[in-house]
């Protein structure tokens, strides 16, 4: 493993402190008595408190030092006094733990008492400390200069949500997204267990990958040696406990989709799936819209949320738009009746992409993806697809061609999909069987399997039912104004990790960093020469070397030529 020299120089400190007998990873618990937001709402000069958290930042002054350490609710400032803190003869906990062996990062535990700076900042004055975990690796912190403009933050998208770890310490912000995301699950929860539904748990690992048009992923479960598949959905599952005698059930769902990543698609994500008997879409778009406002409001107290430049109200009730009515609105073509040839020659005339695998469904698909789902930005339900879009639908009850479906569009993008279920077996083996048709004309996203015992439950009898999904992740983004999924999700896939170059210094460099290291202010650079007993030939090599790997400086203060660590 090649380490920097900052990380070298920690484990050198991490030697040193097992060497004086500090353990820097104890097991024992640690006892705190507040955290910093409890000190901040409840402050009593005086009062004694024990904390725990990361040390941030620190600015030492001989025997005192004002350090910042930050816990899971936030920031406070904490005083360390030497005489405080070292009430003997004895000063090395603080003249050599604390100021030399203690890094940014570290996480220590805190006893004092609190009081205000003349200035009025609410401080820990700390009495003792102890280290609870060594920091191996500098964190990147950002710099503010004395304008209040940061430079060098933690920005880089793909370094934030490979090490969100990192992200989450240094942009405290982020953590807020999260906090928000919990809400509306919360909320959600809420909603439907006061309306007398039961959460359940359906299969991940499933023998026919059904319930949606996706690509899957595939396993091989080796003791049955047969293949799985990752579910693409959990519908036809919660659909058999309806079966079953189930009046209403939900689930929150890991899904799986092997198809591409984007601003916003993961191939893994959260869907939310509830299935209500004796029910029929017009109601779940009813039910949908007050949920939904009833989250806004848990999420942000208001059902008002900013996304980019747009302002939208998640206040119900929501326009109705059918997609016939949507698709002639912007393109002036009306789909009704049309042939499957019509829609190709339509669609390839106004410039979308179409081919000879994709059915009237795909067609009409592309056409309103293209050309109508953009424009709209409020919460909108587009209404009575048809039905070749929709094998898990009823038929409309006075439309020919279209069933009772919707789907909410919620700043160009689809958030939620419903219908009244189709609970007839018959119609629904031959949906299956012209999903079938598309699969063998090359649509890999196209059903390639009949669930036969799914059709076996619906054989049974399932009451009227009403069935609506919504994308977790896609909602929330809206909710808390993030462009992109990967906002949204701790630990988003990326593409595997590049190799970063690595150099390995010298004993000559090891020395000079070690000088430095061991003072908390730059040194002149002819001090660090003599200390360093350097040729100059070495000396001048160490000195480059150092500096263009950007671990030390060497700047010059009126006539003072000064080396620092970076």
């Amino acid at each position: 493993m090649q380490l920097s020299e900052q990380e070298i120089i920690r484990r050198e400190k991490l030697k040193t402190l097992e060497k004086m007998g500090i353990n820097a990873f104890p097991a024992d618990e640690y006892k705190i008595t507040e955290t910093t937001k409890t000190i901040k709402q409840d402050f009593v000069e005086g009062k004694k408190v024990t904390i725990a958290g990361r040390l941030m930042s620190r600015r030492i002054q001989g025997k005192a030092s004002f350090a910042e350490l930050q816990d899971s609710e936030g920031k406070i400032q904490v005083y360390f006094n030497r005489d405080e803190i070292c009430t003997g003869e004895d000063k090395t906990l603080y003249n050599d733990v604390y100021k030399h062996l203690l890094d940014i990062g570290d996480i220590i535990g805190i006893e004092g008492e609190l009081f205000n700076t003349q200035v009025g900042e609410m401080t820990v004055k700390v009495t003792n400390f102890k280290i609870l975990t060594k920091s191996l690796r500098p964190l990147p912190l950002p710099k503010v200069d004395a304008e209040g403009n940061v430079f060098d933050g933690f920005n880089d998208p793909e370094l934030r949500y490979r090490q969100r770890y990192v992200d989450l310490i240094v942009n405290p912000h982020v953590k807020e997204t999260f906090l928000k995301r919990t809400k509306m699950y919360n909320a959600m929860r809420q909603f439907f267990n006061d309306a007398g539904y039961v959460e359940v748990e359906t299969p991940v690992l499933q023998a026919i990958a059904g319930g949606a048009a996706a690509r899957p992923f595939m396993t091989h479960h080796n003791a049955l040696d047969i293949p799985l598949y990752m579910r693409i959905a959990n519908e036809l599952y919660l659909k058999r406990l309806i079966v079953g005698g189930f009046d209403g059930v939900y689930e929150f769902s890991k899904n799986f989709r092997n198809e591409g990543m984007d601003r916003t698609h993961n191939p893994e994500f959260t869907v939310m799936e509830i299935y209500v008997a004796y029910k029929d879409y017009y109601w779940m778009m009813d039910f949908t819209e007050k949920m939904i406002e009833h989250c806004a409001m848990a999420v942000n107290g208001t059902t008002i949320a900013q996304f980019e430049d747009q302002e939208i109200d998640f206040k119900a009730p929501y326009a109705r738009v059918s997609m016939t009515e949507a698709i002639i609105t912007y393109t002036g073509f009306d789909i009704t009746g049309k042939s499957e040839q019509e829609l190709f020659d339509f669609a390839k005339s106004i410039g979308i992409e179409v081919n000879e695998t994709m059915g009237k469904g795909k067609i009409i698909d592309e056409i309103f993806g293209e050309k109508c789902e953009g424009n709209f930005i409020q919460p909108t339900f587009i209404t009575d697809y048809p039905v070749e879009m929709s094998p898990l639908t009823k038929k409309h009850r006075t439309q020919e061609g279209l069933t009772e479906r919707f789907e909410l569009m919620v700043c160009g993008k689809e958030v939620a999909n419903a219908y009244s279920e189709l609970n007839d077996p018959i119609d629904q083996r031959q949906r299956f069987e012209a999903q079938l048709k598309l699969a063998e004309k090359g649509d890999d996203e196209a059903g390639q399997f009949i669930d036969e015992d799914f059709l076996r439950a619906l054989e049974y009898g399932m009451p009227p039912t009403s069935g609506m999904g919504i994308g977790m992740d896609r909602l929330i983004m809206f909710m808390t104004n993030n462009p992109s999924i990967q906002e949204v999700l701790f630990f988003p896939q990326m593409k595997p990790e590049k190799a970063t170059p690595a150099f390995e210094l010298d004993d000559d460099e090891k020395l000079v960093l070690e000088i430095l290291n061991s003072s908390d202010e730059p040194m002149t650079l002819g001090l660090v020469k003599v200390k360093s007993n350097l040729s100059g030939k070495k000396w001048d090599k160490a000195a480059k070397n150092l500096t263009k790997y950007n671990l030390v400086k060497v700047e010059k203060i009126d006539d003072v030529v000064l080396m620092k660590i970076l």
